[in-house]
């Protein structure tokens, strides 16, 4: 009878850089999905604390996600 062989225990692998490109990619994805889901949130009153607060919350969720995009730019440089 013949043996079954895992061919999977022979790949490589991933590349460092890989991983930490989808380790980035996974933490932009929920970051955009928490400032999607915030954006559900708005307040209506544009002058009220609350919408301060939400405002800068979301502010926040933004330079979170271009520093994340900047962080993959330079993987693929």
């Amino acid at each position: 009878m013949a043996d079954i062989i895992d061919i999977t225990s022979f790949r490589s692998p991933a590349a460092p850089e890989e991983e930490r490109r989808q380790a980035l990619l996974a933490q932009l994805a929920q970051v955009k999905e928490e400032i999607a889901r915030l954006d559900l949130e708005e307040p209506e009153d544009m002058e009220s604390e609350a919408y301060e607060v939400w405002g800068d919350r979301r502010e926040e969720l933004e330079d979170q996600a271009d520093d994340l995009m900047d962080q993959l730019d330079e993987l693929d440089s």
